[in-house]
């Protein structure tokens, strides 16, 4: 009996070794699988939306500045020619048809170059609101691949919700082109505006903006009594002045009716704010010119 187990117990021992390795190497690699990081896909960086610089040398700067705001740009005017509404756009920097990122209001720098009428009211050498730096859009070099965004394995919710995000993509275009049909049947009702006179060398009056009986009325419309003086709205008021006695003086539709909107609208400004009387005589000569030059 003692022979036997004496026989038996290197077995046993062997086998009781194996053992113990094997559960230690199977520990040992759960351990790894626990402890391994995943992989996240690496961040892709949105570059900044673009804007088109527009062309605006030679436009008289009250139409200027409206074309730089809508645009989204701020401005800033160098040289000896200050920034009144009646002078004229001489050279621009960055250049016409530039692309620079949209860092707010990219800052334009204008030479501005005496124009035909006279420099009434205050300069406007810089943009109301604050400007912002301009930077050109980044090129990538020719060397460099883009980086694949590494997207997850589309299971079956996945694939119900790319296809509903599809569907929703190609949806947004037929709204986009309804809004465009409608934009041109407004403009195709205000295409007749036949000039109460020609001046030489003026500007056409554009389709696309408001008569300017209109844009007076609505400058009527929006002094209320409880229309404060602040900063932005005297800029407002005298933006629109100078955009109506401009465009009158150059012989557009209904002008004279439109400065004899705003003549009250100025006195209106003298009684609530307290000035406006050298604007009103600004719009009385206007439209005496203006009645002049129509018989």
């Amino acid at each position: 009996m003692a022979a036997r187990f004496a026989a038996v117990l290197p077995r046993m021992a062997v086998i009781g070794l194996v053992w113990l390795f094997a559960t230690g190497t199977l520990t040992y690699a759960a351990g790894r699988k626990l402890t391994t990081p995943e992989k996240t896909p690496a961040a892709v960086a949105t570059p900044r939306p673009t804007l088109v610089v527009p062309d605006i040398r030679g436009q008289a700067f009250v139409f200027a500045k409206g074309i730089l705001e809508d645009g989204g740009f701020g401005w800033r005017v160098k040289g000896g020619v200050q920034g009144y509404a009646t002078n004229v756009v001489a050279s621009q920097q960055p250049a016409a048809g530039t692309r620079v990122e949209d860092t707010g209001a990219p800052t334009l720098t204008l030479t501005m170059e005496r124009g035909t009428y006279p420099q009434n009211g205050t300069p406007e050498n810089t943009s109301p609101y604050a400007g912002t730096s301009i930077v050109l859009p980044k090129t990538p070099s020719a060397g460099a691949k883009p980086s694949a965004r590494i997207a997850p394995s589309a299971g079956p919710k996945n694939a119900k919700k790319s296809v509903a995000k599809r569907a929703h993509a190609t949806a947004k275009p037929r709204r986009k082109v309804a809004k465009r049909k409608v934009a041109k049947h407004k403009l195709h009702v205000t295409r007749s505006r036949p000039p109460a006179f020609a001046v030489p060398g003026a500007r056409k009056e554009p389709l696309d903006e408001l008569p300017l009986a209109v844009r007076a009325q609505r400058l009527s419309d929006w002094l209320t009594p409880s229309r404060r003086a602040t900063a932005s709205n005297q800029r407002y008021w005298l933006y629109q002045h100078a955009w109506i006695v401009a465009g009158a003086k150059f012989g557009w539709w209904h002008g004279a009716a439109a400065l004899r909107v705003l003549i009250n609208v100025d006195r209106r400004v003298e009684s609530q704010w307290g000035i406006g009387h050298q604007s009103e005589s600004v719009a009385r000569r206007a439209l005496a010119a203006v009645e002049a030059q129509a018989k």
